[in-house]
This record gives C-alpha cells, structure tokens and sequence, in this order.
C-alpha cells in the first residue's frame, strides 16, 4: 500500500513522499494511527553516514522507531488490546522461537527485524502494522509525547538491570546525551543515591543538573576522577559507572572511577575499536556488562513514567509538524548543545 512517509532516499538526502509499506493485518497484530516519533542520533546517523556498522542504506528507507499512537484496528486473536486504546510500540520484533527468545534475551536474536534499520522501513509514516505482544497501553497520565520516549528510556532501564544495582549506590555516567540521560534518570529510579553524569557540553550538563540527585563535572575543565574520589573516597570509587558517550578517549576514566568489586556498563558504541585496560579492570575484579537494545522492560518502563519517578518532559527540545520532518532531521544533525530530544508530529 502506499503511504506518506519520511524516507532516506540515500545518504545526505530526505524526501517526504509516498512509498510502498506493508499494510497487511495479522491475526496478533494491531494497526496504530502514529502520533508521535522521537528523532533517534541512529536515525541521524543513517542520514549524515548512510550506514552504522554493518547495516547499510542500500534502497529507500523510513525512519524512525520512536513511536506512540493510538490503536485503529486488531487482529481477529488480539484479546489485550482494542481499538481507541493509547500506545507506544517497541520497535525490535524477533522471532519468538528463536534460541535467543527462549533464552529471554530476544534483543540479541540474530534474525531481530528493528524499525529503520536497513532493510526494514521505520515508523514514520501516519498509520503501521506492528504485533500485539509488541505494543504497550500508556496510562491515561502518560502523554503521545512521553510515550514515543519510552523506547530511548527503555535503554536506561536495561542497563540499570544490567547493573543490578543496590539502593543507595553512587553511580557515574559519561556522556549526558540522550541516552546518558535517560541511564542517569533510569539510576535514580533504581535507587541511586547520587548520580555524576560527565560531558564536554555546559548546556548539556545544566539539563542534566536541573534533576534531584544529580551532580555535573565539565571534564573539560575539571577531572571526573578527582570528582568521584572526593565523593567516595580517594582509594574508593563509584558502585557503578555506567559509559553512554561511545567517545574511545572515556574508558581509562571509567575504569578508574569504578571501585574494587563494583560495575562498568558500557551503553555508549563507539564507532571504532577502542583501547581497553584489562589489568586495570582485573586488578579490581570490576564487572562488566554491556547493552545492546532492550528486552522485557518495556512494561516497567512505562510503569515508573506513570509512577512520576522520572520525568521526561523537560528533555523534551523541540515538536515539529510531520511536514517538517526534513527540516527536523537537518536541525537534528546540526546538533545543537541545546536539544536532547527532538520529535515529530503526525496527529493533532
């Protein structure tokens, strides 16, 4: 069927124009009208590099898979959801019978098909075709616009998990990004006593300090490791620190900031092969553990978002219309320090 939609023609170059996109329904799956998308730094990525890793933009592709709308049809075996309920999608569908699902680690299913990820269309485009199991009732205190944050959040709230924190830890962040962000705010909701969240970008760091329970180092001019040892004690260090900037120049710094027996998260990708010390890492018994995506903590997500535990709303930079999406995506790879999450509306 063809549909409206944001498509990457090829890299550097956005059209909004009609495409062909699957509209067929299944048995367990429901329609949804879209009302909101998120503009991910993925999404920003395929536009300014045409490729991440080995995924690359071969043939017109959708973006988006930020997503939030409300359900116009289901399917004839859909029994948890109908039609008029208020949704947000989790944009990974892997196949269920997999060794990786059944490990209950479907986001490392080798076969995962993931919104605007080459060759899969994303999600902007007015109406999408997604599985039940896979879509997620926002509470009536959740907004479109909180619900298409749930995904980003999602990945806080999988390294969190990771972590397996303990209520009062102190715990660092490198990177105060979006996602960064969102682990930081993730970290106080599981418990963090205190978060220090690093950046190079004073703009970025005064949103991150307009949160309880955050404290900022600008490591251009002031060193996190002092910070975190006059916080935990010189010959200590943090409980968990958790890397979300994917800059190759942060580890050393995190490896230090970790105390003996405590965690390293890496969330952050860099784009390159980094140097690692693993004696430093040894000498420690530091743990680490990675993330890549999310799996089963999109309900707890929502679930704290309708708690009030964490707020988004103030990450929230900028709405455009769904005319304006090109222009959206251009201001999104300006980058400007000010904006966290930039998003795109379809429905008013």
């Amino acid at each position: 069927m063809q549909a409206e939609a944001l498509v990457l023609e090829r890299q550097h170059e956005l059209s909004l124009r009609k495409i062909d996109l699957p509209a067929e329904l299944g048995a367990h799956d429901v329609r949804v009208h879209v009302h909101t998308v998120g503009i991910c730094g993925s999404d920003v990525h395929y536009y300014t590099h045409g490729r991440i890793g080995p995924f690359v933009v071969n043939e017109p592709m959708v973006l988006g898979h930020e997503a939030s709308g409300t359900i116009t049809e289901v399917g004839s075996a859909v029994t948890d959801l109908a039609v008029g309920d208020r949704v947000c999608m989790e944009p990974g569908i892997p196949d269920m019978t997999s060794r990786a699902a059944k490990l209950g680690v479907y986001n490392v299913d080798p076969a995962v098909r993931f919104w605007a990820t080459p060759p899969i269309h994303g999600c902007l485009t007015p109406d999408v075709v997604h599985p039940a199991a896979f879509t997620y009732k926002l509470p009536d205190n959740v907004s479109f616009a909180e619900g298409a944050m749930v995904e980003p959040l999602a990945i806080g709230m999988q390294a969190t998990v990771k972590a397996r924190m303990t209520p009062g830890d102190v715990c660092v962040v490198t990177g105060a990004g979006p996602i960064g962000l969102m682990v930081a705010l993730s970290a106080l909701a599981g418990g963090a006593s205190e978060v220090i969240v690093s950046d190079l970008v004073d703009e970025k760091l005064q949103i991150a300090a307009g949160y309880d329970g955050i404290t900022t180092v600008n490591v251009a001019r002031e060193s996190l490791t002092d910070k975190v040892a006059a916080r935990c004690g010189a010959a200590w260090g943090a409980d968990v620190v958790f890397e979300a900037s994917g800059s190759p120049k942060v580890y050393d710094d995190a490896l230090a900031c970790v105390r003996p027996a405590g965690t390293l998260v890496l969330v952050g990708m860099p784009v390159e092969p980094v140097t690692f010390d693993i004696v430093a890492a040894q000498a420690k018994e530091i743990s680490i553990e990675t993330v890549f995506r999310y799996a089963n903590v999109y309900d707890r997500t929502i679930a704290l978002l309708a708690s009030g535990k964490i707020d988004l709303k103030p990450l929230i930079s900028e709405t455009f219309d769904f005319a304006d999406s090109v222009a959206a995506f251009e201001r999104a790879a300006r980058g400007e320090p000010t904006d966290v999450k930039l998003q795109i509306l379809l429905d008013k």
